[in-house]
């Protein structure tokens, strides 16, 4: 099943919840944008077309759960669910509410997504678009939040297990080597005498990271990505 996460959009300039299915509606592209050559790369191919599908027949979405860049998928999101960008995911989504959330002029469906759930997916990609947590800076290195979290359909309590960081940050023991600090070797956050410990003690993809070493250790000075500035 092709991930959610990678193909969430936004939709047209006003903001609205749809209550009814919007199964039979393509909104054109051209009700915000002129064209687009404005919103293209550069050297990008014109494209001839007006709505999502003109993209979706070269940018094939992936139904890998693997952990890894996805440059299409996260520019188009993450350009379209920022918090100031008042938009619906049914720009680019069909969705008959808790009956199925799918893609015009695609054979797919996502999974029964009820309005709720769509709501909650809107706040995590809000979050995920522009704020200053892990979330975010993943983003910014064209990570989408099935990237982390591997599955399609996303929960309040979901969580990140060691193996999904390691897929892309390297073993424990390259992080022992990447994070080892030169002025104090063996206050490696990556080589703790309390043993392995999960990622998400630290990292946290959608709140203020913060490291454990130093509810002990209060004077140890130690900086992580997405922690308080």
């Amino acid at each position: 099943m092709i991930s959610l996460f990678f193909l969430l959009v936004a939709e047209p300039c006003e903001s609205r919840s749809p209550a009814r299915s919007t199964k039979a509606q393509v909104p054109s592209c051209t009700r915000c944008h002129k064209d687009f050559v404005s919103v293209l790369p550069q050297k990008h191919p014109l494209v001839a077309g007006k709505d999502i599908t003109a993209c979706l027949s070269c940018h094939i979405p992936s139904s890998s759960t693997k952990a890894g860049p996805k440059p299409f998928s996260t520019t188009i999101h993450r350009e379209h669910v920022k918090a100031d960008v008042k938009v619906h995911c049914t720009a680019c989504h069909t969705w008959s509410p808790g009956k199925s959330l799918g893609l015009p002029k695609q054979m797919v469906s996502f999974g029964k997504v009820s309005k709720d759930q769509m709501d909650l997916f809107r706040q995590i990609f809000s979050s995920w678009s522009g704020d200053r947590y892990l979330d975010a800076l993943h983003a910014n290195r064209n990570i989408t939040c099935t990237g982390c979290h591997g599955n399609t359909l996303p929960d309040s309590g979901d969580t990140v297990e060691n193996d999904r960081c390691l897929g892309c940050h390297g073993s424990v023991v390259d992080l022992v080597a990447k994070t080892t600090p030169k002025d104090h070797p063996a206050r490696n956050p990556h080589k703790s005498h309390l043993g392995e410990i999960a990622c998400a003690v630290c990292h946290h993809g959608h709140s203020v990271s913060q490291v454990y070493c130093l509810g002990c250790h209060t004077k140890f000075i130690m900086k992580i990505p997405g922690g308080e500035k």
